[in-house]
This record gives structure tokens, sequence and C-alpha cells, in this order.
């Protein structure tokens, strides 16, 4: 019995971030299987620093 787990990032971010990180290409031809555990670690890093420019940007 598998479960889905429901994406936090939309799919548009989450290939806005491989781009910017440099493995798009990897994503496009594998999947989001085929990144690495690195560039994965990467991109979620990458996304806790937009939000949180952006809240501060609230402030």
């Amino acid at each position: 019995m598998s479960r889905r787990r429901r994406s936090v990032m939309s799919e548009e971010l989450k290939n806005e971030l491989a781009k910017d990180l440099g493995f798009y290409d990897t994503v496009k031809e594998e999947g989001w299987g085929g990144i690495k555990a690195k560039d994965a670690g990467n991109m979620v890093k990458r996304a806790i620093q937009l939000a949180e420019q952006a809240a501060s940007r609230k402030s």
C-alpha cells in the first residue's frame, strides 16, 4: 500500500529552482527521482531562503 505525498512546492517553483541550481536537464530527462540528494537539499535550502526573504519584506 503506497501513499502519495502531497507536494508543498508547486511544480512551477520546483522547476524554476532546478533551472537556477543547474540540474533541470536531469529533471527533464529522468524525472525528480533522478536528481542527487545533495541537489534536492540545495533546492529546499534555496526555497527556504526565498520564503524568508518574502516574509521579511512583508514585515
